[in-house]
């Protein structure tokens, strides 16, 4: 099954995601390709076990799909998402059995090696969410990443390196298989938490299923008088960005208003907005609608089934200020 982000809860219970194998073995894939590993790998547990798989590339996230439903591997979830957004907001503490690495993208120029994702931090807090006795599997064909990815698991305080032959399954991957018949080589390591310290989630939250009935700080939004004479005939693209904090919890946010649309059915407006945090990227749209007594609500829309982070926040609260710069009075923020 394709899972959005929107599906998830924040962090999820592997009992309401599998429930029909609850107890079963918990591994997280990232990046599946086109899904080949995990149908080799699966027969080599003696119970099947539940599977999660992230993956960047949308083409790849079909291609695995059918593959899995061909298998018949039925306790298996897909998502597309960046692995670092998902390992930290969804995987609860100590929820997962293993996190397999195969091949991934080793950003090889200079500069780069920020994109990386087997760094330090990423290994602390990987071995947050891995139960006691859970590894992360890593297979690669480039040596200086290989090298780099044991040099900062080993600096990150929390993790043994240990090399040696990968799993059978991994050496039947699109990329193993090419660089088989070149003549090539592949590196294995698992890496084995020592220390589990507690990294904490961050502050996302799904949209309310029943916004009319959750509490009112639960979807941002503002009340606030517009002038008489407010029509925005012409609008120009929007820039807000507050940058990380010391916390590594705390990405920072950039936020794009693109576009103010007239709505269709009520009589207000729809601001169309971008919306970036460290890895993770939501567009998101922020309603302004008129009420009985003559105010406007400023409110995400459910529309996309958003999720409501401190960037997404911050969005409401960046089309609140622009229309205070337009002449509106705010009688009340929410955000």
């Amino acid at each position: 099954m394709i899972l959005r982000l929107g599906d998830f809860q924040f962090p999820d219970d592997p009992a309401r995601l599998y429930p029909d194998t609850p107890g079963h073995p918990w591994v997280l894939e990232v990046g599946f390709g086109d899904g080949r590993f995990w149908p080799h790998f699966a027969r080599t547990f003696p119970e099947a076990p539940n599977y999660l798989g992230v993956e960047l590339s949308g083409v790849s996230l079909l291609k695995a799909a059918r593959r899995l439903k061909d298998a018949g591997l039925h306790n298996a979830h897909l998502t597309k998402l960046p692995a670092d957004v998902l390992v930290r907001e969804v995987i609860p503490h100590a929820g997962l059995d293993l996190m397999v690495v195969n091949f991934p993208d080793p950003w090889p120029k200079a500069g780069h090696t920020d994109h990386r994702l087997l760094r330090a931090p990423f290994f602390r807090l990987a071995a947050s969410r891995l139960k006691p006795g859970g590894a992360i599997l890593l297979t690669t064909d480039h040596d200086e990443y290989f090298a780099f990815a044991c040099a900062e698991a080993a600096s990150s305080g929390v993790m043994r390196v240990e090399q040696g032959e990968p799993p059978a399954a991994a050496l039947e991957t699109k990329y193993a298989l090419k660089w088989r018949d070149l003549g090539l080589g592949v590196n294995h390591a698992r890496f084995v938490p020592t220390a589990h310290a507690l990294v904490p989630h961050g502050q996302t939250a799904p949209y309310p299923a029943d916004p009319l009935s959750a509490p009112e700080t639960a979807v941002p939004h503002a009340v606030l008088t517009l002038p008489a004479d407010f029509h925005p005939a012409a609008f120009d693209k929007v820039t807000d960005r507050r940058p990380p904090g010391r916390d590594p919890q705390d990405a920072g946010w950039t936020v794009v208003l693109l576009e103010l649309y007239q709505a269709l059915r009520r009589d207000g407006w729809v601001a169309l907005a971008h919306v970036v945090e460290g890895e993770l990227t939501q567009e998101v749209l922020v309603g302004i609608t008129a009420r009985e007594d003559g105010t406007h609500l400023v409110r995400l829309a459910k529309f996309g089934g958003p999720i409501i982070t401190p960037g997404v926040k911050a969005a409401v609260g960046t089309v609140t200020q622009w229309l205070e710069g337009q002449g509106a009075v705010v009688k009340h923020r929410g955000y």
